[in-house]
């Protein structure tokens, strides 16, 4: 494009350093900037060129050199040119950018994972602890993050312009994006779907801490109960452990082990047990009966909000054996927690 690497750095850096263009923050954001600074020199580019052509053809065919029309033949070669490279161009363009949408919605399996609940007009994170914040979101660096995110009532979208990350939040499903902030500090979110009235004071701050730091503060804002813990309650309040308690003759399949498995249901269809299908599961039994149980599970849809099926969620996530599922037997009416199994961290 005419313009050295180094050239092309500084004028990068510049850009950051001047507030013209938001902060590098994050993993992904470099590889984002990228490209967009590529977009945004070959648009530069085509439209000097496109000027310089103009401008050199309104002069070269004025009307005083040549008052009469002449024409002129076309030139295979130059057709072929015209077309050939603009569309290496956008192919380069199209193969670069699904690249950068695979890396920026594909979380890593490491990824720590924090809830958002969008609603009119806030934004809600439930961290698996049990910390919750409200237009806020407290992560720690240099380790992946995902973000588990839906709506509560109309459309969202979750942006953070310092990480380069923007998802739709819809109600009903399930959406992921993820980000690893390099630098501590505090940056902007923003909801840049239109929601309502509303929609301008749907911001927040999103606060990168030092692993140090994070740690700190994980343990100053506990609220006594994680999400799982929560969800045990509610388990266990709904009735769920009745049929779902592992035993031979439990009229419910056994959910201890059950997250990331692979499901045989009675349509014959095979299906893996992700947080949107237990989600689902819960509120469309029907639509996702195990094959060997009948389907007599009553659907808890309007019955139970996000935050519950969150954790809820959770609960079943956390089982590894039917030792807490049995336990929520003993303690259905109490306010506890059903006992932990020994040696083993819920």
């Amino acid at each position: 494009m005419g313009i050295s690497p180094v050239l092309w750095q500084f004028l990068i850096k510049w850009l950051h350093a001047s507030a013209l263009f938001p902060q590098e923050a994050s993993t992904i954001a470099p590889y984002a900037d990228a490209l967009y600074f590529f977009l945004l020199g070959m648009t530069l580019t085509g439209l000097a060129l496109v000027g310089a052509l103009v401008f050199g053809f309104a002069i070269r065919y004025r009307k005083e050199r040549h008052p009469v029309a002449t024409q002129i033949e076309g030139s295979t070669l130059m057709e072929a040119t015209w077309t050939i490279i603009p569309l290496a161009i956008f192919l380069v363009v199209f193969v670069w950018g699904a690249l950068l949408y695979f890396r920026i919605y594909n979380p890593p399996a490491n990824a720590m994972n924090v809830y958002i609940v969008g609603k009119q007009w806030m934004w809600k994170a439930e961290h698996p602890g049990g910390q919750h914040e409200i237009n806020a979101l407290h992560v720690p660096t240099g380790r992946p993050v995902q973000l588990t995110m839906i709506s509560q009532d109309v459309f969202h979208s979750y942006s953070i312009p310092d990480f380069r990350v923007k998802r739709e939040v819809v109600p009903g499903r399930y959406t992921t994006e993820w980000f690893q902030a390099t630098t501590p500090g505090t940056y902007h979110l923003f909801c840049t779907q239109y929601c309502g009235t509303g929609h301008s004071v749907m911001i927040g701050e999103i606060t990168a801490m030092t692993p140090d730091d994070y740690e700190k503060w994980v343990q100053s804002s506990t609220s006594g109960m994680s999400l799982a813990q929560n969800g045990e309650r509610l388990f266990a309040s709904l009735g769920c452990n009745s049929c779902h308690s592992g035993d031979a003759a439990a009229r419910g399949p056994n959910l201890a082990g059950v997250y990331g498995s692979k499901l045989q249901l009675t349509d014959g269809s095979q299906v893996q047990a992700t947080d949107a299908y237990l989600r689902d599961a819960i509120l469309s039994p029907s639509q996702h009966v195990t094959a060997g149980y009948a389907p007599i599970m009553p659907t808890y849809q309007g019955q139970i909000s996000e935050d519950g099926l969150i954790d809820l969620v959770e609960y079943i996530k956390s089982l590894q054996t039917n030792y807490r599922v049995q336990q929520t037997l003993v303690t259905a009416q109490s306010n506890q927690a059903a006992p932990t199994t020994p040696g083993v961290k819920p």
